[in-house]
C-alpha cells in the first residue's frame, strides 16, 4: 500500500493504479471512497474481498459527467431531472443498467446507483481514466464512516490493508453525511437513502391510545405496499422499553393480513408470521443483541435475498450500521417512538418515521 499526499502526480498515480486493476483509497466531499475500475471483474473480486461485501449488494459508480452517466444507464426524464437540480453533489440516482459494467456492479435486477461527486480530484480521475470508477465508502462493511485514514486503517485487518494499493490521504475530512440515495425506477421517486440533500421531510403524528398506535402501522403499510415485490421492505423501529414497538408492529402485520397474535420476540429474537396472500413478516427483536453481527447470525442477509421479504426490527438503533448497510437494496422506514413531555398523558406517544 502507497500512501500519498495530494500533488500533481496524483491524478496520474490514481490512474495507472486503476488501469491495473488495482484499489485507489480517495477523499470525496462526503467521507473517504475506495475506488476500482468497474469494467474489471479482477478489480470488482479484489473490492468484495476488501469490503467482505454480502454477495448480491451492488456498488454504485462514479462519473464524469450526465454523458458518461448514459453510457451506462437509461436515464428517465425524473432522473435528468435530478441531474440537472442537484449534481455534481452528494446524490446518488438509481437508473436501469445497460450492463456494460463488471457482474457485482448493478444490483440483481439490473438497476444502478451513478454520482457525479462534488470534488476535483475524483473528477479528474475519472477523466483521465476515461472510464466510471465505484463509489462506495472505504470502509468495510458496518465498519465506521471514514472521515480520516485512521477511521479505515484502525477498522481492518492486515490482510485487507495488503489489498490496498494506493491510499491519497487528504487529512480530516468535514464531518458530512452519506450520499442521498434515490430510486427513479419505480412510478414514483424513492429516497432509499437520506443524507445531507434532504428530499422528503419527516413526518410526525401523536397517537393518544394502543389503537391509534397499531392504526398508525396499518396507515405506514399502505404508504410502501406499492413497492412490495421491488425490493425487501424493512420497518427499522426506535424507542424506550414500553413505548409501543410492539404494538406498532402488530398494526403493520394486521394491514398485510396476519391473523395471529403478535408478540414482542425479545426473547426468541426473531418470530416469523404466514399470510396467504402477501407472504410473511419477520420480527426481530435487537434488545439482546451484544453486537450488531449477530443480526447477520439470526439470518438477516439471507431474508434479504427475497425481494418480498417484510422486515419489523425493534430496537434498530443496536444493529443501525448493519440495516443502514442495505440503504440501497432495501426500503427502510424508520420509525421514531417517544412518550409525551406531558407527565398528565401517559398513554400519549409521539411518533416520527422516514428514510432518515
Amino acid at each position: 500500500m502507497k500512501i500519498v499526499k495530494i500533488d500533481q502526480n496524483t491524478v496520474s498515480l490514481a490512474v495507472d493504479t486503476l488501469n491495473k486493476g488495482g484499489l485507489v483509497i480517495f477523499p470525496t466531499e462526503t467521507v473517504y471512497g475506495i475506488g476500482a475500475d468497474v469494467t474489471n471483474p479482477a478489480a470488482i473480486e479484489k473490492l468484495n474481498n476488501y469490503k467482505q461485501r454480502p454477495y448480491g449488494k451492488p456498488y454504485s459508480i462514479a462519473v464524469e459527467n450526465q454523458k458518461m452517466a448514459e453510457e451506462y444507464a437509461d436515464l428517465n426524464q425524473t432522473a435528468k431531472n435530478l441531474y440537472k437540480q442537484f449534481l455534481p453533489g452528494p446524490l446518488t440516482i438509481i437508473s436501469r443498467g445497460k450492463g456494460g459494467v463488471a457482474k457485482g456492479v448493478e444490483s440483481e435486477n439490473g438497476t444502478l446507483g451513478i454520482r457525479i461527486p462534488d470534488y476535483p480530484l475524483v473528477i479528474e480521475i475519472i477523466k483521465k481514466l476515461g472510464r466510471p470508477i465505484t463509489a462506495t465508502s472505504a470502509n468495510a462493511s458496518y465498519q465506521k464512516r471514514p472521515y480520516k485514514i485512521s477511521d479505515i486503517l484502525d477498522n481492518i485487518s492486515e490482510k485487507q490493508k495488503e489489498l490496498i494499493d494506493l491510499l491519497i490521504d487528504a487529512g480530516t475530512l468535514p464531518l458530512r453525511e452519506p450520499s442521498t440515495v434515490i430510486d427513479t425506477t419505480m412510478d414514483d421517486v424513492v429516497v432509499l437513502r437520506s443524507g445531507d440533500i434532504k428530499l422528503k421531510d419527516k413526518e410526525e403524528v401523536i397517537s393518544r391510545s394502543e389503537e391509534n398506535t397499531q392504526n398508525i402501522g396499518k396507515e405506514l403499510w399502505q404508504k410502501v405496499e406499492k413497492y412490495k415485490g421491488t425490493r425487501p421492505i424493512i420497518f427499522a423501529l426506535v424507542g424506550p422499553m414500553g413505548v409501543g414497538k410492539t404494538v406498532l408492529t402488530k398494526g403493520i402485520a394486521k394491514a398485510i393480513g396476519i391473523k395471529e397474535e403478535i408478540i414482542s420476540p425479545t426473547f426468541n429474537l426473531v418470530l416469523d408470521y404466514e399470510t396467504k396472500n402477501q407472504g410473511s413478516l419477520t420480527h426481530i427483536d435487537a434488545w439482546r443483541m451484544e453486537n450488531q453481527e449477530e443480526l447477520n447470525i439470526i439470518g438477516f442477509e439471507q431474508l434479504l435475498k427475497n425481494k418480498n421479504a417484510i422486515l419489523s426490527i425493534e430496537w434498530a438503533d443496536k444493529v443501525e450500521q448493519v440495516i443502514r448497510g442495505h440503504s440501497e437494496d432495501a426500503i427502510i422506514i424508520w420509525i421514531n417512538i417517544k412518550y409525551s413531555d406531558n407527565p398528565k398523558k401517559e398513554t400519549e406517544r409521539i411518533i416520527s418515521w422516514g428514510t432518515l
